[in-house]
């Protein structure tokens, strides 16, 4: 089947166009967003559960050592005093074993620190994978209407930045919040175990570094709100200005491209550092309120010592533990600030996977395929009191009606905007109708599943889309399974084997990623040769020479005739001298049939019909 793909409008050139939904519309649920992640954590519970596990056991080790480091200081001190009082000497051995315990608690912490990040990588990473499929899964049963609405740079955004922003953020968040939780209770526990007046002097600065992380979370999250609305503006510009740069160019919209990008890259540039400047203000903040209370540790602690004979071993290990003490609170505050920049690109996430859907395929499909899988489509098609409107509240196409009997050519002509494209959507449930029935064979096609319904069409259409790859690959589209022998068939029922020939490559030659090392008349013939290659039943034709020169022109009709032959054919008419014989002409306006005949009984009608085909051979 030959398809096409437009990137300045709507599909297929039609529908509205409007501005795509972006973060920072409406409020965000902060709470909801994480409720909603931690559902994707659900099933990598029990690796989650080993890498707590691992996490704790590597913060209690880190967190004993300080005390077996204070052992070790507090026997060389007393050995000192000793030896200097001639009643004893240092105990190297005594010291030497305590290192070496001191050595065992090191490795076993980083050993199983080092365990736990590697599980965690392999979590975030599948968690990653997942919303990428899901979102992968998302985009092909969406509705049209969605992408009318959307740019491609917007959705691009969400499955890049914004996943890209979840797994990173997931990989650094989820082990600190749990070392950080356990530094904090044992790390208080060990200095209560030290020293409770110590440790009172300690806590005194804990709700003041609260305070103020919270109140530079609270300025913070509007900005990256804000940095995510407006990169994904930004993508959305640079991809439609690259997707039209012939365009843009042509009309010399350089300049105002220019400026349009230079304010949405200063809206990014204002929200980006006032988001990062905020988050970056957390760490020195809460480090000089941290300062303050260990100085007066310092201060407290000379003073027990030389009073109540505590240890220098004790002092010693007391300072590192408030120095553990005050960075794994630092690290929550930064945490919180990580967590507001994942709850905003992971609701623009599950906002896109939340989106509505097309309409659910029927639960008991009416099939038109025999036993071997073959389609028993004949091509009768009839239109039966057709209301449609892209906007419930804006109708364009007006209860229409038609029937098309098998083997038919219908042609569709009539004004820009009559509704000519929407009536072929309207045939391939791209859309789904307001109101009426369209019938293939009888068959209502709401009865049949999308794919048996669009694998009875194939399309030619105005915008002819090609991917990267090589012709033979492009042309295979129509149908995966041909042989080679079978694409070139399609080729040169065509018209366009000749031509693939004279190309260095044949039909190896890699087609660009835009298409432009051949000619669009070459890309029309390529894609008659994916319709022929689909053998379809009924064929959809949208005016496919209106660019081309008068010689390739004439290939293409040759080409698209043959390709007509015995099928059922719809032909969107831009030049009405190319349907004089078709067999039935539906002329449209305002989505209204107005006239219904072939070309000599609505020529001879003299009316709608007729002054569109006289106005095309006036002389000017």
């Amino acid at each position: 089947m030959s398809q096409s793909r437009n990137r300045t409008r709507g599909p297929m050139g039609g529908g509205p166009r409007g501005r795509g939904m972006m973060a920072g519309d409406k409020a965000k649920d902060f709470k909801g967003s994480i409720v909603k992640l931690i559902r994707y954590l659900a099933p990598f519970k029990i690796r989650l559960t080993i890498i707590i596990l691992f996490a704790i056991a590597s913060t209690v080790f880190t967190i004993i050592g300080p005390k077996v480091l204070g052992n070790a200081t507090t026997t060389l001190a007393e050995g000192l005093v000793a030896k200097y009082t001639g009643n004893g000497s240092i105990d190297f051995d005594g010291i030497f074993s305590i290192l070496k315990t001191l050595g065992s608690i090191y490795i076993l912490s980083m050993v199983f620190s080092y365990i736990q990040g590697w599980l965690m990588a392999g979590v975030t990473q599948k968690v990653t994978y997942n919303l990428r499929k899901e979102i992968s899964e998302k985009i092909n049963h969406l509705p049209l209407n969605y992408f009318d609405r959307q740019t491609h740079g917007e959705v691009l955004s969400r499955i890049t930045n914004d996943v890209d922003t979840v797994s990173q953020s997931l990989n650094q968040s989820i082990q600190q919040i749990f070392t950080s939780l356990v530094t904090i209770i044992g790390v208080l526990y060990m200095m209560i175990r030290i020293s409770w007046q110590l440790t009172l002097m300690a806590l005194i600065v804990v709700p003041l570094s609260g305070i103020a992380a919270a109140i530079v979370v609270k300025k913070s999250q509007p900005f990256f709100k804000a940095q995510q609305k407006t990169l994904g503006a930004v993508n959305g510009h640079i991809e439609e200005m690259y997707g039209g740069h012939i365009v843009m160019k042509a009309f010399n919209g350089e300049e105002r491209s220019i400026e349009e990008f230079n304010e949405l890259n200063e809206n990014l540039y204002n929200a980006g550092w006032k988001a990062q400047f905020m988050s970056g203000m957390m760490q020195p903040i809460t480090s000089f309120i941290g300062n303050i209370g260990y100085v007066g540790c310092c201060v407290l602690g000379g003073y027990l010592s030389i009073h109540n004979g505590l240890s220098i071993g004790d002092i010693q290990a007391f300072i590192q533990y408030v120095r553990s003490f005050n960075q794994p609170i630092t690290q929550t505050a930064q945490i919180m600030n990580v967590l507001q920049s994942t709850a905003a690109a992971a609701e623009r996430v599950f906002e896109f996977l939340e989106e509505a859907e097309e309409t659910p395929e029927p639960s008991n499909p009416v099939s038109i395929r025999n036993e071997h899988g073959e389609l028993t489509v004949k091509g009768a098609v009839s239109f039966e009191n057709v209301n449609f409107g892209y906007d419930p509240e804006k109708i364009i196409i007006h209860d229409f009606s038609a029937y098309i009997a098998p083997g038919k050519q219908v042609a569709i002509v009539g004004p820009t905007g009559a509704g000519k494209t929407t009536i072929v959507k309207l045939l391939m449930r791209f859309y789904d109708l307001n109101s009426g029935t369209i019938y293939v064979d009888g068959i209502d096609t709401r009865s049949l599943t999308r794919n048996d319904l669009r694998d009875a069409f194939g399309m030619v259409l105005q915008d002819a889309w090609l991917s990267s790859g090589t012709i033979m690959e492009n042309i295979r589209y129509g149908r995966m399974d041909a042989t080679d022998e079978e694409v070139i068939q399609a080729a040169d029922a065509a018209y366009v084997d000749h031509f693939i020939r004279t190309l260095e490559d044949g039909y190896q030659t890699v087609i660009n990623e835009e298409s432009t090392n051949i000619s669009q008349g070459q890309k029309q013939l390529l894609t008659i040769a994916r319709a022929f290659l689909s053998d379809p039943k009924i064929l959809i034709l949208d005016e496919a020479t209106s660019s081309v020169d008068t010689r390739t022109e004439i290939l293409i009709q040759k080409g698209m005739e043959n390709l007509m032959r015995g099928r059922t054919s719809f032909v969107i008419a831009h030049r009405l001298s190319t349907i004089r014989n078709a067999d039935m002409i539906l002329c449209m306006d305002h989505g209204d049939i107005v006239e219904v005949g072939n070309h000599e009984e609505l020529l001879a009608k003299n009316g709608f019909y007729a002054k569109l085909y006289n106005s095309q051979f006036a002389e000017v």
